[in-house]
């Protein structure tokens, strides 16, 4: 062969070849997520067209609760599916707010799904007794129609909650930290912490309202009880696990006992001090809807205990979503805290 024939140009390629290349490319990592977006985002939205049609148009049984608000629901049902669809040419642009979707897709389908479920069982089919069951739209007309009862029971449990923490956490806080770092004070209060602390707050609750000028005191009380003994063990612990070469090495530089106290033993006390607080924010919170529940006549634990007196079954139900979505939005607050002042422990404990 010639040296100029080993040069010659190779003939462009067929239309089939040019169309085998096509299918045969790997798809850009672009077209893959918009595809994957479009995938979870719209049977995210179809999940919700469809429970919002069974709502709709599937007939309810004759007195079920909250029938004449059956197309608010599904209306609200569809609105949610639109604004599913909505995200997949919008995502760019909506930053985190379009991220949260579609990471959170698989969960609203499923959240869908299981309320058409809900919905199929109680309001269509009666298949779950009636009224101890309600449908989905009888919750719904709690909300609506008692917002401003539930305001108020929201306000009520935060400003007991609120005000039983702070107190129960500081003195929690200060006992573990002086039984840690004195032992003379350790010599006293260690007994108390282990004889009273695992004692359950609830069943002080008669004789905190017998002690008490009032039930909203009483309510305090136990409350802050409930949380000073979490918080006064972890914060203990984390004193005594201090290095005791820190403290050498501290007073060796001149360091009086304020200096090591501010700068050492609460620095280090403060992770265990976060561990305690949540839980004793969980113990709290179990406390104070016995305590509204039994002698306290307000909040979300008395609305409960009142919804199942008078057998309002769509009013327990609210009742419960509402406070499981208080709390753990309360649970949430106290980690971004957490993480705002462990900068370098941020992420050790997830939530």
């Amino acid at each position: 062969m010639s040296h100029s024939a080993s040069h010659q140009p190779l003939p462009p390629p067929s239309l089939v070849q040019r169309v085998s290349s096509a299918l045969l490319r790997p798809a850009q990592p672009a077209d893959t997520s918009a595809r994957r977006r479009l995938l979870r985002l719209g049977l995210a939205a179809l999940a919700w067209f469809a429970t919002g049609a069974i709502t709709q148009f599937w007939p309810d049984i004759p007195g079920v609760a909250g029938s004449a608000s059956s197309s608010d629901l599904a209306a609200l049902q569809w609105l949610l599916g639109l604004l599913l669809l909505l995200v997949v040419p919008l995502y760019q642009r909506l930053g985190k707010a379009g991220r949260w979707f579609y990471r959170n897709a698989p969960r609203l389908t499923a959240l869908a799904v299981l309320l058409g479920i809900w919905q199929i069982a109680s309001a269509k089919t009666g298949y779950w007794r009636q009224p101890y069951f309600p449908p989905p739209q009888g919750v719904f007309e709690v909300y609506f129609k008692e917002w401003a009862r539930l305001l108020d029971s929201i306000k009520s449990s935060l400003i007991l909650l609120s005000a039983g923490i702070s107190i129960g956490g500081l003195v929690g806080f200060l006992t573990g930290l002086l039984t840690g770092w004195s032992r003379q004070v350790g010599y006293w209060s260690r007994p108390v912490l282990r004889f009273i602390g695992p004692v359950p707050a609830t069943a002080l609750i008669p004789i905190a309202l017998f002690l008490f000028p009032s039930s909203f005191t009483a309510g305090v009380f136990l409350v802050a009880l409930a949380t000073w003994f979490s918080v006064a063990v972890l914060t203990w612990s984390g004193v005594e696990s201090v290095r005791a070469e820190y403290y050498d090495v501290a007073r060796t530089l001149g360091a009086n006992t304020g200096f090591q106290l501010l700068k050492i033993a609460i620095p280090a006390s403060l992770p265990h001090v976060f561990v305690g607080l949540f839980m004793g924010l969980g113990s709290a919170i179990s406390v104070l809807v016995v305590a509204e529940m039994v002698g306290v006549k307000s909040g979300l634990g008395y609305f409960l205990d009142w919804s199942q007196s008078w057998g309002a079954y769509g009013h327990l139900y609210a009742g419960l979503f509402l406070m499981a979505l208080l709390f753990s939005l309360l649970t949430t607050a106290l980690f971004r805290i957490r993480d705002k002042v462990l900068v370098g422990q941020k992420g050790d404990i997830q939530w």
